[in-house]
């Protein structure tokens, strides 16, 4: 049963990646891999390729008919996963990093820490739900806090709406939600779904003020109904 700290960066890459493109367990395909590594098809087949035949296999993978995890590869990708958010939590509540500063500082020190280490985290951090994009952080048990969101882009007019989630790396779009004030616990009334072109324009709380958010945009923000 290997553990993560066994397995190469780019075998973990591999597995966080198919889980981020498949949280539910639907087959992934080999171009959605690719496009979300910046490397060539027949280089993900490959490495997919050799994932299904380690012992035990961390993916099911047939040809033409996309990748899944197995249970082992699910295990080790949301072991990933955790170290990836808690290092992001950390580095804004403890090192004062802001929130567009800190997935590339957490993708590269993932590899390094221990398990044991990642535990101290979160303690430190005392057992937290979620990292400061309100991602969920698997827990001890690898379990994932529930949510009960939905994207802002299905809200309708007039719903009055909390952030929980901003699944946004670009650090320059994550400022420019910053400083609107669009950041997860925030709260805002949805003042119109253009049908159109699903533009939404939305009254950001406490001030008031209105913004505009374009369809990509606002199909990215997760939000409760209040």
């Amino acid at each position: 049963m290997p553990e993560d700290a066994d397995l190469s960066e780019a075998i973990q890459d591999y597995l966080k990646t198919i889980y981020q493109l498949s949280p539910n367990g639907e087959p992934t395909s080999t171009n959605q891999i690719a496009e979300r590594l910046k490397v060539a098809p027949a280089s993900v087949t490959g490495m997919l390729k050799r994932l299904a035949s380690m012992d035990p296999p961390l993916v099911d993978y047939h040809k033409h008919h996309g990748v899944q995890l197995t249970e082992e590869g699910l295990r080790v990708s949301l072991q990933i996963l955790r170290k990836h958010r808690l290092l992001e939590l950390f580095m804004v509540r403890i090192l004062g990093y802001s929130w567009d500063e800190i997935h590339e500082e957490a993708e590269r020190l993932e590899h390094a820490i221990s398990f044991r280490f990642v535990d101290r985290l979160a303690s430190l951090l005392g057992e937290p739900d979620f990292d400061p994009h309100g991602d969920p952080i698997p827990g001890r048990d690898l379990q994932i806090p529930k949510m009960q969101t939905v994207p802002l882009s299905e809200a309708a007019a007039g719903q009055r709406v909390a952030v929980r989630r901003v699944s946004i790396s670009n650090p320059a779009l994550l400022r420019y939600l910053g400083d609107m004030g669009v950041l997860p616990g925030a709260t805002m009334q949805v003042v119109a779904q253009v049908p159109f072109d699903r533009t939404v324009r939305i009254r950001v709380e406490p001030a008031g003020c209105e913004q505009v958010l374009g369809a990509e945009i606002s199909s990215l923000l997760q939000v409760e109904v209040l």
